[in-house]
């Protein structure tokens, strides 16, 4: 797989994301749904902690990229929707730590939102990934 980035401007990449890739030679994509502070057996995690429940989520959608024996690594697209963008804000370093120790920076969109499917939740990753 070979992936170009695409940044007309450079503001992206020192936030830790492109505005574009290109994606070529690639043989296999998985659609991720939206990851979050859920339990191995479904129970939501860490309600009212963001910096928790944000470290739960990352590790819910690697575990995701690795039952398909993928990683962080082919990560191209990442959505983030949160119920609280400023308080998400204060512990985004804790996902742009985690892609930076992949060596990625997914095109991203971040969405603020009134709530999430189950209400104590604050914030779901869903992405798209390609190896």
């Amino acid at each position: 797989m070979e992936r170009t980035a695409v940044n007309p401007v450079t503001w992206s990449t020192e936030l830790g994301f492109n505005q574009g890739e290109v994606v070529s030679g690639h043989s296999r994509t998985l659609y991720i749904s939206g990851q979050t502070a859920m339990s191995a057996d479904g129970k939501p995690r860490h309600d009212g902690d963001m910096a928790a429940q944000l470290t739960l989520s990352i590790d819910n959608l690697e575990a995701v990229l690795s039952e398909a024996g993928m990683s962080l690594a082919h990560l191209v697209r990442l959505n983030v929707y949160t119920t609280d963008v400023d308080l998400l804000f204060q512990h985004y370093g804790v996902l742009a730590e985690r892609l930076g120790a992949a060596r990625v920076a997914p095109t991203s969109t971040m969405l603020g939102v009134t709530r999430l499917a189950i209400p104590t939740l604050m914030v779901e990753l869903e992405g798209t990934a390609v190896a």
